[in-house]
């Protein structure tokens, strides 16, 4: 790498978030988005109090042009390697809002039903109309979840197959209801 090429890189704090925790590293890349089209499923934390509290932990740094990465974030430049190749590869990167249908078969315990999600520009969810297969749907936002992990990565080409329009989203917020009352 010339120095010059090393000069236009900078520091961007990285998660893996898999719901109950995360791995993290410094990444040195161009821009947020190269790390974003360089791996998939990783998030880049830009909250100045998160980066400050970073600095005393022991990450991993790696510059993006490495040929080798460390522990897990080589898989996850694998994935996009192989996504990228692939239809639909970005098509909703810079969407603000997206709105999913993604089928849960009920793997892990949880009774199969189909999701319809409202995806905000990180990949979290906004609300949700979870549709049991006997009918009945049930809303959820943010308050409800004592996690909100990003559900997509919005790279992804496979999501492209998920997509539903908000006019079907909203029609299922409407007729769905509440768990239990707040």
């Amino acid at each position: 790498m010339t120095d010059a090429e090393a000069e236009s890189k900078k520091r961007f704090l990285v998660l893996h978030d898999y719901g109950m925790g995360g791995v993290w590293w410094w990444v040195h890349a161009r821009s947020a988005r190269e790390v974003l089209e360089t791996f998939a499923e990783v998030e880049v934390i830009d909250s100045p109090q998160a980066v400050d509290q970073a600095e005393g932990w022991d990450l991993a740094e790696v510059d993006i042009d490495s040929p080798t990465m460390p522990g897990g974030l080589n898989d996850l430049r694998a994935k996009r390697d192989a996504q990228r190749a692939l239809p639909g590869f970005g098509a909703f990167a810079d969407r603000a809002v997206l709105h999913l249908r993604r089928r849960w078969d009920g793997d892990d315990g949880v009774d199969p039903a189909t999701y319809l999600m409202e995806i905000g520009s990180d990949g979290r969810r906004l609300r949700q109309v979870e549709q049991a297969d006997d009918g009945t749907a049930i809303k959820s936002d943010p308050n409800d979840w004592p996690f909100n992990p990003p559900v997509v990565d919005l790279f992804d080409p496979e999501l492209v197959e998920m997509e539903i329009s908000q006019d079907e989203f909203e029609e299922a917020w409407l007729r769905a209801k509440r768990e239990h009352a707040r």
